[in-house]
């Protein structure tokens, strides 16, 4: 369960309700394609698959988000940021992302494309790293 000083998933080191809480409601939007990055890792870890294709690109986005279960999302390593600012309409993010899956550990390694869509951004596609 999440409460008000649980540390958001995403790692910034902020608690959850001032960190990615309130882009999951809407009541804010992700200013850079790091934080979008972050607040979708956030919605992995705490299962939010709503937000998650709420925050794809129209034009990549698949008709339903299935998450699994038995994934439990740990930690994410940001890695480096390519554009993606206030000013950009487009913009990369390479990291890490930690996972247990049935007793084990694991991680993807992924560069995300994120782009602007009505003004916000959204993410795009996942480049081979």
């Amino acid at each position: 369960m999440v409460t008000r000083a649980t540390a958001c998933p995403c790692g910034s080191g902020r608690p959850y309700e001032d960190c990615c809480a309130p882009v999951h409601r809407g009541a804010a939007t992700a200013a850079t394609a790091e934080a979008l990055m972050r607040s979708r890792f956030s919605a992995f870890a705490l299962g939010d698959a709503d937000y998650l294709r709420h925050s794809w690109h129209s034009r990549t986005r698949p008709a339903r988000v299935q998450l699994d279960p038995g994934t439990r999302w740990t930690r994410l390593e940001v890695l480096e940021t390519g554009q993606g600012g206030l000013f950009d309409s487009t913009g990369t993010v390479r990291f890490r992302a930690h996972y247990r899956e049935g007793g084990r550990a694991g991680v993807l390694a992924e560069r995300s494309r994120f782009a602007r869509e009505e003004g916000r951004w959204v993410y795009l596609d996942a480049l081979p790293e």
